[in-house]
């Protein structure tokens, strides 16, 4: 009995000493809480940033991280840069055609070391030149009264032919050759020529763009064969390409091939003139033959602002690179940097220099050839401090009208710089203009035309009203920085509106708040969209301000306090796509950066 019981005790004991060893009993799981990861740090520089790419001998940087290796290797056989650009745009026109191509326009600003001067060149395209502007009112009432339109729709359509201006690029790569390029055109379009053989891994924001513009097209051109063209070219499989799945483009390919070989007079005189002109054959006001014969781009003398002791060079209207130098001219007018860059003053005086700003190139600005624009008065400083002078430093006004000055003596678009040995800098835009264009896509060409000419005016009194074989205001600007006659940074920022807007903030980041060419990109911006309209349409005075989610809260809501209506952005479709090359004097080597926002990258060695 007693051994029994010292047995029981000994395993009571154990069980209970096992018991107090073992893992607590599980809990019930509370309930999970949504934690997402932010950025990591880094050694130097800002989280939200990356540092700049350096190089000596050349870069490039472009939205697209084949057409940056493109360029390049142009460049490594001994390309200029110039001849590196021309190859980029060709391979950006096959990997985003959402936004560029070769049916659309194209503007340039190139740095020539051996002239020590900056060459512009617009290369936009005229309206057709049998069409006056009674008649093509009088073809929109007659879409508006088949249903092809809405009733109340304002302005020329979006999409159909009636949109389309000549497309001017080809003709601008074959200028800019002429004067600058060393390596023959063949050479510089093989590159692209091979990937539209034999395919390209398509990139995940062209991958959402091109979701986009398939949902758009496949509903908008129903049962047409416009949709034809444009399912066979880009969705043969009645759907958008996926990232990194590979897509060739045969007929791009043919084109390209042909102007290798035939030069510029075969995409204007010749085979590809004659398809394209053969397409819009029966379709009331669309381009003739002769409009596409007759085309010719032109060189243009930039013009400049001088900003704290840089100079920023834009080109002339019809393009909108004057607002950029309107806006600064406004803001030397105050010394933003006794605020922090993220504070509500700062945004606040931004903003309102864009509204002012806008609403002259609303009023003034059109295809000089067809109007008299008072471009030096634009640009004087005391037209710039008459205008800072109507910002009031508390509150945003509630409606800006354009200024008088004195007559003196989500759009898409892709942008690219390339700098050489040399010294050479070039900084290219071009672009499609409202997404991959107009849906017009000529039998056996591989691109779409652009849909430029919507930004006509209907209004026959505005300096930009339509007019046969009228160039229309044209949104895609390319920028470049001076200092004391010698190169800073070739750079622009595509995305419509949004460029003139982006341009200045990135120098602002740069010249008032030291970023540097990268961090000045990545820096969280805003866009401002309201007021009048080249177009003479009119939107909210006010308008609306939108930012991104890296303004940070508190100025958001004094913003609004101000009077500011602000939206907080987080998709970063709005606010553009930035590239940048800075050189420095000293060592001649070059900083890159490209646009945290897009696929991009900068190549160099």
């Amino acid at each position: 009995m007693r051994s029994f019981t010292c047995r029981f005790l000994v395993t009571v004991s154990t069980l209970f000493l096992l018991q107090a060893c073992a893992s607590p009993a599980p809990q019930p799981m509370a309930t999970p809480v949504t934690a997402e990861l932010g950025a990591g740090g880094r050694p130097v520089g800002e989280i939200w940033s990356r540092s700049p790419v350096y190089g000596s001998k050349g870069m490039a940087a472009t939205a697209q991280p084949l057409a940056s290796q493109v360029a390049l290797d142009i460049l490594k056989q001994g390309g200029t840069a110039v001849d590196a650009a021309i190859a980029a745009n060709a391979a950006l026109g096959l990997m985003e055609p959402t936004g560029n191509g070769i049916g659309g326009d194209i503007f340039v600003i190139v740095w020539d070391p051996a002239s020590r001067q900056l060459h512009g060149y617009n290369g936009s395209g005229r309206s057709p030149r049998g069409q006056n502007l009674a008649e093509l009112k009088s073809r929109i009432d007659a879409l508006k009264a088949q249903g092809q339109l809405p009733a109340d729709a304002r302005g020329i359509p979006s999409h159909g032919p009636l949109p389309v201006t000549v497309p001017g690029t080809v003709d601008g790569w074959f200028a800019l050759h002429e004067r600058f390029g060393k390596l023959p055109m063949n050479q510089l379009l093989a590159p692209t020529i091979d990937y539209a053989r034999e395919g390209f891994p398509v990139s995940p924001v062209i991958s959402y763009y091109f979701d986009r513009s398939w949902k758009f097209f496949s509903q908008r051109f129903a049962g047409t064969p416009y949709l034809d063209n444009i399912r066979s070219t880009w969705f043969p499989q009645g759907r958008a390409v996926e990232p990194g799945e590979l897509l060739t483009n045969q007929d791009l390919a043919d084109t390209l091939e042909t102007l290798a070989l035939e030069g510029r007079d075969a995409f204007y005189k010749g085979s590809i003139a004659r398809r394209m002109a053969g397409y819009f054959e029966g379709m009331e006001g669309g381009l003739a033959y002769e409009d596409f014969s007759q085309h010719q781009g032109e060189w243009v003398e930039p013009g400049s602002v001088n900003y704290r002791g840089y100079d920023l060079y834009e080109l002339p209207p019809n393009g909108q690179g004057y607002a950029a130098l309107q806006m600064l001219s406004i803001l030397k007018n105050i010394d933003l940097r006794q605020w922090s860059r993220g504070s509500a003053e700062v945004f606040h005086y931004l903003v309102e220099a864009k509204r002012l700003a806008f609403e002259d190139v609303a009023r003034y600005y059109a295809d000089p050839d067809f109007a008299d624009i008072p471009l030096n008065g634009l640009l004087s400083d005391d037209y710039g401090r008459q205008r800072f002078a109507e910002i009031d430093p508390l509150r945003a006004s509630p409606e800006f009208g354009p200024g008088e000055p004195r007559l003196e003596g989500e759009g898409d678009t892709t942008y690219l710089t390339v700098a050489d040995e040399s010294g050479m800098m070039v900084s290219l835009i071009q672009s499609n203009y409202r997404g991959m264009g107009s849906g017009m896509v000529a039998d056996g060409t591989g691109f779409m035309l652009q849909n430029r000419g919507e930004l006509f005016s209907l209004d026959p009194e505005h300096p930009n009203a339509y007019a046969p074989g009228k160039r229309p205001f044209h949104t895609i600007i390319p920028a470049f920085l001076m200092q004391d006659g010698e190169p800073v940074m070739s750079f622009g920022l595509m995305g419509g509106g949004m460029q003139p807007q982006g341009h200045v903030q990135v120098l602002v980041n740069m010249i008032d708040y030291g970023m540097n060419v990268q961090e000045a990109g990545d820096a969280a911006r805003f866009l401002h969209d309201g007021g009048r309209q080249p177009t003479g349409k009119h939107g909210d005075p006010l308008g609306t301000l939108y930012v991104e989610p890296g303004v940070p809260a508190e100025t958001v809501e004094r913003l609004r306090a101000m009077g500011h209506h602000v939206e907080v952005d987080p998709s970063g479709v709005r606010f553009g796509g930035y590239q940048a090359i800075r050189v420095d004097r000293e060592t001649g080597s070059y900083a890159g950066a490209t646009e945290m926002r897009k696929d991009g990258t900068v190549a160099a060695w």
